[in-house]
């Protein structure tokens, strides 16, 4: 079974204008790789080079943020919905 994957409208230039992606299960680094093996580009808009969440990107798995949670290392499971949601800056 896959899982969806909720793209932010920013990236969908990169996804082919999908706005929900189904993926195989995993950890959130194994989903990124296979969305990236698919569409090229999408890993280095989410990741730094050196393999950390980019500052202003934010994922939730099933509602909660993985940086409370184990990270790109947090396990996804079937059946479970990840949310990219990029943070709005200014002031």
């Amino acid at each position: 079974m896959a899982l969806k994957l909720t793209v932010p409208t920013p990236l969908r230039s990169i996804t082919g204008q999908r706005d929900v992606i189904e993926v195989e299960p995993g950890t959130v680094r194994d989903i990124i790789t296979r969305v990236d093996k698919t569409y090229a580009g999408f890993r280095s808009r989410i990741c730094e080079e050196d393999d950390k969440l980019r500052r202003f990107i934010n994922i939730y798995v099933d509602g909660e943020d993985i940086r409370f949670l184990d990270n790109l290392a947090t396990s996804v499971a079937d059946g479970s919905e990840v949310s990219i949601i990029l943070a709005i800056a200014g002031g």
